[in-house]
């Protein structure tokens, strides 16, 4: 059975190493390097730094349409997708006889499309999990092989959750590719599902409840991460904890900004501790140490978010 593994992100990576071991991989498809950081340093995923560490060929399309020979060449019986980043075509689906198959991070039919796990977090989600199916033109709406599922953790941030259900994802698509090659599986077929779009940035609105302020923040953490304004300071934000209030202050209000017990902020219902964050142009940091240099003091009101 000769395998096409095709993947980008980090969250790839495991996947990719467990069927590397188990089953061996002929070829990585994967996203062309791109830009990363201040200095737009061009970059490798990590998927092709593993390929080539294994002597795995790569291949980096801008267009995976555009390659239909190049992947014809590889004579992959079938192809692995997980978080690759591109849509597949019928063409492309057609050269593999043993089928094209998804580690989707999610329970589908629910969160389908290109941000699961944050929108999961977001959303206030006490479990998510991970399902393997079998890659169709429609967005993950593939027959289902399996699905295992994992509880959301109240600490877990995108970034935690992300690592849980790369592993999952690894431990299941070993099993399920043991069963394709032996041909004893059965598929189900998905009912309607939800689709979620790619997550960005996003301001703070801290007159939702605290649980929704902190859900917003873990969600999107550490990556694009979630921010505020106040006295000027726009500070991101890495974690989030609710903290029981009471009183009558505007939302947004700072209730606390000390050197030891951190940054506290009003919201709808209740508040919020932001115990790690990072001011614009500056080094991630403890909220105790930031409010230790006192840039953002008690009684200051974050910005309300521009609509």
């Amino acid at each position: 059975m000769k395998i096409l593994f095709a993947g980008t992100p980090q969250f790839a990576l495991e996947p990719l190493k467990r069927i590397h071991e188990t089953f061996g991989v002929a070829a990585v498809l994967t996203q062309p390097d791109r830009p990363q950081g201040r200095k737009g340093v061009l970059t490798p995923p990590p998927v092709k730094l593993f390929a080539q560490a294994h002597n795995i060929p790569v291949l980096q399309p801008e267009k995976v349409r555009m390659s239909v020979g190049a992947l014809k060449e590889v004579g992959a019986d079938l192809m692995v997708t997980c978080a690759f980043g591109q849509i597949l075509t019928q063409e492309v689906l057609d050269l593999f006889p043993m089928g094209v198959w998804n580690i989707h991070a999610s329970l589908l039919p629910a969160y389908r499309g290109a941000a699961p796990i944050p929108r999961t977090i977001i959303d206030g989600c006490t479990e998510t999990g991970v399902t393997i199916m079998k890659t169709d033109i429609g967005l993950d709406t593939g027959d289902i092989l399996s699905r295992s599922t994992l509880p959301i953790d109240g600490n877990d941030t995108c970034g935690t959750l992300s690592e849980k259900l790369s592993s999952l994802g690894a431990e299941m698509i070993v099993g399920a590719l043991s069963m394709i090659k032996n041909g004893t599986y059965t598929l189900e077929k998905q009912g309607e599902g939800t689709v979620c779009k790619k997550v960005r940035r996003t301001e703070v609105d801290f007159g939702k409840t605290a649980a929704e302020v902190k859900n917003l923040i873990m969600g999107l953490s550490p990556d694009p991460l979630a921010y505020a304004t106040a006295a000027g300071i726009t500070l991101n934000f890495y974690l989030a904890e609710v903290v029981g209030h009471c009183g009558d202050e505007p939302a947004g209000t700072v209730l606390c900004a000390s050197p030891k017990r951190g940054l506290i902020v009003k919201c709808g219902e209740n508040a919020v501790r932001l115990p790690l964050l990072q001011p614009a142009g500056g080094k991630r940091m403890t909220d105790t140490a930031f409010c230790n240099g006192r840039k953002i003091q008690e009684g200051q009101c974050f910005d309300k978010p521009v609509l």
